[in-house]
């Protein structure tokens, strides 16, 4: 009888019966044992969000699953009864997911929704409001009793997450685990997050599953890591070897593909030299409503530049492209210096999906941007610059990948002389090995053609990669700018100094063995409330 608290053995997993659907889980085996941190790495469709989905008995119905063991703390899942089932849910494993909006409900203030957890664990009315309020002081929220009182929209990304952790908690699970808990938010936060779980890991003694793209990420957190490709485990080893010795040739490819944050900053352009300016902007602000999302913005575009756009969720990055990309009204001045005035900008956004026609084929849309850009190419030789291959042409967008959609997006913005391309979070949806083809085109496109960026990411690895200069912004001002030597040498204001070392900090490995917390009696969580566990410099989510 093996130790493991979780044990995989031969797990499959079939989607559409043996006619309609291929394996998208195949012969996967692996243990993780008490307070062991395991993490699952790959691409898109590997199989890493099935597997978690297997673990918690939510697979639906049209899903076929067969395994030699499924096993966790002690229960065979495959065999529970639905209220078998249920239990398993409540005692023994809990999720967190990658957008903690959809995970709250939108008309219910968080602490009833934290409270409700634990009326299930048998609690009373007012004693379980009470532990809410512990709980999510427990994840380090500030002013919980507030927090308590608000509603999902009233708290920020990183905010969310941590009473969605809190509720994930509420019920003493021995497994948690973690699907793609950060993408999209910035690397303050991220870390944040991510210390945060390792803190609650070490005080209350669970075991995390912790399923991500972003490999540094996953490394940096946990003990062993598996890596998955088209549903096949093809490595589990410890983080550290899978970082400097990875064995198997497709865990190479993702090692290599990862943006290096210590490489020196790409300098295009030279730095103390005046650059001729593409665009500009004067006092540009904007408001919703009571809130102002810029304020006051000063900036300058070079040509032939790629400006990097950084800064916390919330901060007004997508705003500025938006604005300057026509798509939203502001305040201010923004001209644009080019010849050409008729479609002088393009975006290309995070989601393809939201910005492509379903109905169309790659071709017409292709042929589309080539006839309102005014064009001098076709939409195979566009489809071509860009790395699609010929077959694309006539598929609709739910038939590609989601490189391949990103590829389409990024041909219709250059299918015309565009001075100028807003690069709106343009790779942080996909996996590190797609991310850094797509990063590669976009060098190659801008070198090619002398196109200027302005690149917006929450990764600064991936600006680091890319820019020239680099605008740091915060609540809606520019709080620094500079080369991007400059700005990733720590710049000239402490909030890029924190940002930039919140980056450094998920790229080194520092899990290192701490003493276990002793649980406090009182703390509906197990665990002593700590009421400011954030690094020096670093904002509260």
């Amino acid at each position: 009888m093996t130790s493991a608290l979780v044990h995989v053995d031969g797990l499959e997993v079939r989607f559409g019966g043996p006619r309609h659907g291929g394996r998208v889980v195949d012969d996967v085996s692996f243990e993780i044992a008490p307070h062991e941190s395991f993490g699952l790495v790959g691409e898109s469709g590997s199989g890493k969000s099935t597997i978690a989905l297997a673990l918690t008995g939510h697979l639906p119905a049209s899903a076929a699953i067969a395994a030699r063991t499924l096993r966790v703390a002690g229960d065979d899942v495959l065999d529970l009864d639905p209220t078998a089932l249920r239990r398993y849910r409540a005692s023994r494993v809990s999720v967190v997911y990658q957008e903690p909006g959809l995970a709250l409900n939108p008309t219910t203030p968080v602490g009833e929704q934290v409270a409700e957890v634990f009326r299930i664990g048998g609690e009373r009315r007012g004693e379980a409001r009470r532990s809410a309020v512990d709980a999510l002081a427990a994840v380090s929220l500030p002013d919980p009793a507030r927090i308590a009182r608000s509603y999902p929209h009233e708290l920020s990304g990183g905010q969310q997450q941590r009473v969605v952790i809190a509720m994930a908690l509420a019920g003493r699970p021995e497994l948690l685990i973690l699907d793609e808990p950060t993408t999209g938010l910035d690397s303050n936060v991220e870390a944040e997050i991510l210390e945060l779980v390792d803190r609650l890991q070490r005080e209350l003694g669970f075991a995390t599953l912790l399923i991500s793209h972003n490999l540094p990420l996953v490394a940096a957190h946990c003990d062993r890591v598996g890596v998955l490709r088209e549903g096949r485990l093809v490595e589990t080893t410890t983080a550290d070897a899978l970082l400097t010795a990875p064995r198997h040739s497709y865990s190479k490819v993702l090692i290599a593909a990862v943006p290096d944050f210590d490489h020196p900053a790409r300098q295009v352009t030279d730095a103390a030299s005046p650059r001729t300016p593409l665009v500009t902007l004067e006092n540009v602000g904007k408001r919703y409503g009571t809130r102002v999302a810029l304020d006051g913005i000063d900036l300058t575009i070079g040509r032939g530049e790629v400006l990097g756009v950084v800064g916390e969720s919330g901060s007004g990055k997508s705003t500025l492209g938006r604005a300057i990309a026509g798509l939203t009204p502001f305040h201010g001045r923004i001209e644009l210096h080019a010849e050409r005035t008729e479609q002088p900008v393009q975006m290309v956004f995070q989601h393809p999906d939201g910005s492509l026609n379903p109905r169309r084929s790659v071709r017409q849309t292709l042929s589309r941007s080539i006839r309102l850009l005014a064009g001098d190419t076709d939409a195979a030789t566009l489809a071509e610059t860009v790395g699609l291959p010929r077959d694309a042409l006539e598929k609709l967008p739910h038939e590609l990948s989601g490189g391949q959609k990103q590829r389409v997006a990024i041909a219709r913005a250059f299918a015309g002389p565009v001075p100028l391309v807003v690069c709106d979070e343009p790779t942080s949806a996909l996996d590190v090995s797609v991310q850094a083809r797509i990063l590669d085109l976009l060098v190659e496109l801008q070198e090619r053609t002398g196109v200027s960026y302005l690149f917006i990411s929450h990764d600064l690895a991936v600006v680091r990669q890319l820019a020239d200069h680099v605008a740091v912004l915060r609540q809606g001002r520019l709080v620094d700018h500079g080369s991007a030597e400059h700005i990733f040498g720590g710049g000239g204001h402490e909030y890029t100094a924190s940002l930039v070392d919140a980056a450094q900090r998920m790229r080194r490995r520092r899990r290192g063995v701490e003493p276990a917390v002793e649980p406090r009696a009182d703390s509906p969580l197990g665990m002593p409330v700590i009421a400011d566990s954030m690094p020096a410099g670093a904002s509260v989510a």
